[in-house]
């Protein structure tokens, strides 16, 4: 009974727990102010017992919970990671120098625009959005409301350029995932991503300096700037030799070393810093490390940028996380998704429809269950076999994975990324939605794209010979 070809999900049971989904997160959150933790717990419930009448047994749905977990246990401690990481870059004076120097060399006008190349530089020099955000983007939140630029804004900026660098870098994790989904080259899928993803940034950038010249004439609170300066500086020892652990990190990837390893090496150098230039003494730095960095300056704006990071300032993200994967799994292993998706391909006959209709399923599945790389994982999978058959290149498949797949997560109020981002910025997604243009540009862009037929590359006779 738990075998997937002898039982079936209908259309109707399925559109049903995703209808369930968007209704009872909306009223949850917009409604009654709660988090989207019990909407998506309540929503599994569901999504079970709909699967166990449909006839699975319980066994094999656990088993989907448990792969899903499993799949994504690496990205939740990497999260764990980068709290601790946050907390001792703040007790080592490493973000707090950032931001100091932030506010002395950049203005309101040019302020989003280089945020957004910056974030982009360094997390192709990485390979995570992630990491980029938890500490760079940190401090670039802390210099925009130094500024007085909207927090909202300044957090789009930060995932776009941090989003951006992680959907081109060869090291990037998603990047390599899509084309291992699809069955292209990497390089080949890199290159053919240039397409859609170059157009969407350079028209991304265009934006933060339309948004930018909107502070660029504004005259800034040179006494409340001062206060901010003069109480970073006597509070921390700001020097241009905190600097060196984002070179350090940057050199360690460029020496291909694990992730893990390096946010861990990341946090310890935290330390360190903390302890040779800041006096910080052991017990601190473990505070900092597990509850995040405390401090009373009596200047609300910094205290509330600094009082944040440690491992249990991630909790709260972790725990949906775990919620949201549990469902993931639930929809994938009863074939949730799946029947929907073989629905929308009945109306998919065209190369053009069938790379719109992969956009669109990558898109509905990014909604319906929260998590990156299932979005990547599932369409990718679902349509393999379809792109080989129709004689396209996969890397029109793998590309398409990542123009919705990679770059709508952070879109997704209760994704694993706007857990994330929330958690580390301290900006609800309903007030960075709006800014992340590449985020929301690329995926029309490729809507576009594949409509119009551009730049969708046929397979030649060896390659359709190499793919049976």
């Amino acid at each position: 009974m738990n075998n997937k070809k002898e039982t079936s999900i209908t259309l109707s049971k399925a559109i049903f727990v995703f209808v369930f989904l968007f209704v009872s997160m909306l009223l949850t959150i917009k409604v009654f102010g709660g988090s989207p933790h019990m909407p998506l717990l309540v929503t599994a419930i569901l999504a079970a017992i709909i699967a166990v009448r449909s006839g699975y047994e319980w066994s094999y749905i656990e088993e989907g919970i448990k792969e899903t977990i499993k799949m994504s246990s690496q990205a939740i401690i990497i999260m764990l990671i980068i709290g601790t990481v946050i907390g001792t870059w703040i007790l080592g004076g490493i973000v707090p120098t950032m931001i100091y120097y932030g506010l002395k060399v950049l203005s309101p006008g040019i302020f989003l625009i280089a945020t957004c190349i910056i974030c982009s530089v360094v997390s192709l020099a990485t390979g995570s959005s992630w990491s980029t955000i938890g500490t760079l983007g940190v401090a670039l939140t802390g210099v925009g409301i130094g500024l007085d630029v909207p927090v909202g804004m300044t957090a789009g900026a930060i995932i776009s350029g941090a989003y951006f660098g992680d959907k081109m870098s060869p090291l990037s994790d998603t990047t390599n995932l899509a084309p291992a989904m699809a069955g292209a080259q990497l390089f080949d899928h890199i290159k053919h991503m240039v397409y859609t993803t170059g157009p969407s940034y350079a028209i991304a950038l265009v934006v933060f300096g339309i948004l930018g010249m909107k502070f660029a004439g504004k005259d800034l609170d040179a006494a409340t700037i001062n206060l901010y300066l003069d109480t970073i500086s006597a509070n921390f020892n700001v020097s241009p030799i905190m600097f060196l652990p984002p070179v350090l990190i940057i050199i360690m990837v460029v020496k291909r070393i694990p992730a893990l390893p390096g946010l861990v090496g990341s946090s310890l150098l935290g330390c360190i810093f903390g302890g040779l230039f800041q006096g910080a003494s052991i017990s601190q730095m473990i505070a900092s490390a597990h509850y995040g960095y405390s401090i009373e300056t009596g200047v609300e704006v910094i205290d509330t940028l600094f009082n944040r990071g440690g491992l249990n300032s991630m909790m709260w993200t972790v725990s949906l996380i775990l919620i949201a994967l549990s469902l993931a799994g639930i929809i994938e292993k009863s074939g949730m998704i799946k029947v929907i998706a073989e629905k929308i391909l009945t109306y998919a006959k065209s190369d053009r429809s069938i790379i719109t209709a992969t956009l669109i399923t990558t898109i509905f599945t990014n909604f319906a269950t929260g998590v990156q790389y299932v979005a990547l994982v599932l369409p990718g999978r679902m349509y393999k076999d379809v792109y080989r058959d129709k004689g396209l290149h996969p890397k029109n498949l793998s590309r398409a994975l990542e123009d919705t797949g990679t770059l709508v997560a952070p879109l997704v109020p209760w994704s694993t990324d706007a857990a994330f981002i929330t958690g580390a910025l301290g900006v609800s997604p309903f007030a960075y939605v709006p800014f992340c243009m590449l985020n929301l540009i690329n995926p029309i862009i490729a809507v576009i794209y594949a409509q119009l037929g551009i730049t969708i590359v046929k397979m030649d006779e060896e390659e359709k010979t190499e793919s049976i």
